[in-house]
């Protein structure tokens, strides 16, 4: 029987975009549930913007 991973897909989303009034873009990413129980953020490229933003985790 296979072993259930700590690694789980999750869906990265743009703050700064909704401000603006553009579309939000998403990134997906795997993290480690066990290293890392809370949600994160990483800045990221949003091309709608054409710059680097804050791209926080979203369930």
């Amino acid at each position: 029987m296979a072993k259930k991973g700590a690694r789980v897909i999750i869906t990265l989303e743009c703050t700064e975009a909704k401000k603006e009034g553009k579309p939000a873009s998403r990134y997906t990413t795997m993290k480690n549930k066990q290293n890392h129980p809370e949600r994160i953020e990483l800045k990221k490229y949003n091309p709608f913007l054409q710059r680097h933003t804050v791209h926080k985790e979203i369930r």
